[in-house]
């Protein structure tokens, strides 16, 4: 895993011209690493598998609200002008399906297949400060309690990640509000600052020993300070344009002793309790496990599968749902992620992206509703 650097002043900070950043992709690629990075792919800039540089969202952005998310071109030719897109680098760490066990039949019983052990080694390209925290916050799931998940250590372990600072806020964003971002402290190999007024290029921040070994072999040379300026007024124009805020003041306290608030039932009108909020979410990480086997009785697999809290089925305990309405499923989400995860895990279940209120179908706001509690602190239900 990368490295953690103290802080970004005490990283030398060097200076990628274009054609070196698309060398470094390059240089990633010859050296095994599969590249994995945004892309446009039917009306939305999502993660895919990248071959170069060609391929980035040049000159695109998103333009996002509750419940809305709509492409437009910029006025320049930004590679990483956009905020975040509907997918998290979730699915490449804790993956939407996978197969836990294959047994065959054979003849005094059943054999059982191994799984390959090894997944691909992924450099993540444009990984952001919010999902660079997301991915920190599943890392204490999956790996630093008591027991470790072995796929997830094994995908984490096999990563090279290139971030880059945000340099344009999305609409839902509220980063700041959770000490999030917009700039990459941790989590990184290299991390990336696009400039582009007086020509095309980026101000790069090595976070490892290879980071700084990659750097150093496509050429990457000082930075002047005029350079360096220029990075940090990008971060510190995001940071005042976030879309959102979300006051977190005692938060945890205030969910908690406002858990028959009357804003629970005004939401509960509206949820559809599509998922979409936590599938779209890079800190979920509910999951169900389902046994198949084919018509003959040949072959038994145990498969784990992406859940979500929101589904009735989800809270089915001893012949009983424990949330069988829409009002309780949505307060356990909103609570979980914003109060019970630091019991749990000591730290916030929420980065800030917004991904949850931009891909509501019907425009849910968390901050909003957050807001609505601490406005009416103490009210109760049918009061």
């Amino acid at each position: 895993m990368p490295e953690v650097p103290s802080s970004a002043s005490e990283k030398a900070r060097a200076r990628l011209s274009l054609e070196q950043f698309e060398a470094l992709l390059a240089a990633l690629r010859s050296d095994g690493w599969q590249l994995t990075g945004p892309a446009v792919r039917q009306g939305a800039i999502v993660h895919t598998r990248l071959s170069g540089a060609e391929e980035l969202p040049r000159g695109w952005t998103a333009v996002q609200a509750a419940g809305r998310y709509t492409l437009a071109r910029r006025e320049d030719e930004a590679l990483f002008g956009y905020s975040v897109g509907p997918q998290s680098w979730k699915q490449l760490l804790f993956v939407p399906r996978l197969r836990l066990m294959r047994a065959q039949r054979e003849a005094e019983g059943f054999r059982v297949e191994p799984e390959p052990a090894e997944p691909p080694r992924l450099a993540l390209i444009g990984a952001r400060s919010c999902d660079l925290h997301a991915i920190a916050v599943q890392d204490r799931t999956f790996l630093e309690g008591p027991y470790e998940d072995p796929d997830y250590a094994a995908r984490r372990e096999r990563l090279f990640v290139v971030a880059v600072n945000c340099g344009q806020a999305g609409g839902t964003c509220f980063c700041v509000s959770m000490g999030t971002g917009p700039r990459a402290t941790f989590g990184f190999d290299i991390a990336l600052t696009e400039l582009l007024e007086g020509g095309h290029r980026f101000l790069a921040e090595a976070g490892s020993e290879r980071g700084a070994d990659l750097l150093a072999r496509v050429g990457a040379g000082p930075a002047s300070e005029d350079e360096l300026h220029a990075a940090d007024a990008v971060v510190e124009r995001t940071a005042r344009g976030m879309g959102r805020t979300m006051d977190t003041t005692d938060i945890k306290d205030l969910l908690y002793r406002n858990l028959e608030h009357p804003r629970w039932d005004d939401v509960a009108q509206r949820c559809l309790a599509c998922t979409n909020c936590t599938l779209a979410c890079p800190t979920c990480f509910c999951s169900t496990v389902e046994d198949t086997s084919d018509l003959r009785g040949e072959v038994a697999e145990r498969w784990r599968r992406w859940d979500s809290c929101f589904t009735l089925d989800h809270s089915h305990l001893h012949g009983g749902n424990v949330r069988h309405t829409i009002r309780g499923r949505y307060r356990q989400w909103l609570t979980h992620k914003v109060a019970s995860w630091w019991d749990q895990f000591g730290t916030s279940g929420c980065v800030g992206c917004g991904r949850c209120i931009t891909w509501c179908p019907v425009g849910i706001d968390i901050t909003e509703e957050v807001a609505a509690i601490r406005a009416t602190d103490g009210a109760r239900s049918g009061a």
